[in-house]
């Protein structure tokens, strides 16, 4: 006689760092139902950036929603501004802009395949990735002056240049992470405890990610061809290299696969811009205040982040509306669990790369 008994999983488990609650419904040891909770950080930022903070400290503001995309969100917020104000933008600024943001990219891909590996019971894997991550915060210390939350992103502009120093500490930290990336490649390509043990479990077909709307890596492992750097033209991605990367298998280990392309493209990307940034000021002197309203969106880590602005012409915001990756997913992540064995749910969990930071706000 089957049996149904429900299973909770989170908000803070052992398996996942994320304050995230899901709430399995199983049969032996399947899953049938998944019913899930994301407001366990909601720290009210929207409402703050319209009642306590001008418009031109907001995007300070924001990169506080997460440590990991927060370069991400201070520039789409700033880039909304921007828009309303009709700045113009130098070329060397926007350079600088990719720059960061792709830096976000890979040391936050990094965490997610450092995580996947933890998972794995893989401890080993876990703390190199982690160790080889810090080439990253290295240099995003050495250009921010951060760690994390870097306030770099300015309206019209950005804060600091590169000089020769830093420049050539950059092409270094690349280059070692590069090379350390191409051993990633091969554990998670041959070893079985990365790679075949993961074929197969928490598949999202094409059809799939089509219907529940998945974006980023999620999406481009089922073979989704969605990237918001495809789309705009706010930055010239298509002047540093970008390449869309994309699988066809969609389970944990097509989106590990997707992310290791994504990371040596992004490295590939940064060394083009520090070998061609163009000569000129970093930043604009922009006045006046905003009024009107705009949406502008950038592909965050995990996948598009979009912001709403409504300004009335004065110092004051009357709405900013923040949607982010991981909540977009969610009807994917709990499709996805659907006829999983339960002991695999961690493992699928880390795949996702969710962050409730973002999503909670």
């Amino acid at each position: 006689m089957k049996k149904t008994i429900n299973i909770p999983l989170g908000s803070q488990h052992i398996s996942l760092l994320e304050p995230v609650r899901f709430k399995f419904e199983c049969e032996n040891e399947k899953i049938i139902g998944v019913d899930s909770d994301v407001g366990f950080v909601h720290r009210g930022v929207e409402k703050a950036c319209t009642t306590s903070f001008k418009f031109d400290s907001i995007g300070y503001v924001v990169a506080r929603v997460c440590g990991l995309c927060a370069i991400t969100h201070s520039l789409t917020y700033t880039a909304a501004i921007e828009k309303l104000l009709g700045a113009e933008i130098t070329s060397k600024a926007k350079y600088l802009r990719i720059l960061l943001l792709e830096l976000d990219r890979i040391h936050s891909h990094m965490l997610c395949l450092a995580h996947t590996c933890e998972n794995a019971g893989f401890e080993a894997m876990f703390m190199r990735i982690m160790g080889d991550r810090e080439l990253i915060m290295e240099i995003q210390e050495l250009i921010t002056g951060n760690r994390i939350q870097f306030d770099y992103i300015n309206i019209g502009g950005v804060n600091r240049d590169l000089d020769v120093n830093s420049v050539q500490k950059v092409k270094e930290n690349l280059y070692e992470v590069k090379q350390k990336v191409q051993g990633y490649m091969d554990e998670f390509t041959n070893n079985w405890s990365l790679s075949l043990k993961f074929k197969g479990i928490g598949a999202l077909s094409l059809d799939e990610a089509y219907m529940y709307n998945a974006i980023g890596p999620l999406a481009r492992a089922s073979g989704l061809r969605i990237d918001v750097r495809n789309e705009i033209d706010y930055l010239p991605y298509n002047e540093v290299g970008y390449k869309m990367q994309t699988h066809t298998d969609g389970d944990i280990n097509a989106r590990n696969i997707v992310r290791l392309n994504e990371i040596v493209n992004s490295i590939e990307m940064c060394e083009n811009i520090l070998n061609g940034v163009p000569e000129g000021e970093i930043v604009t002197k922009v006045k006046g205040k905003p009024e009107g309203e705009t949406v502008v969106r950038f592909e965050a880590p995990r996948g598009e982040l979009m912001y709403y602005v409504k300004a009335n012409g004065t110092a004051m915001l009357e709405r900013v509306r923040i949607k982010t990756p991981t909540f977009s997913c969610i009807p994917a992540f709990s499709h996805i669990f659907l006829g999983e064995e339960y002991a695999d749910a961690p493992a699928v969990l880390a795949s996702f790369d969710p962050c409730m930071s973002c999503t909670a706000k």
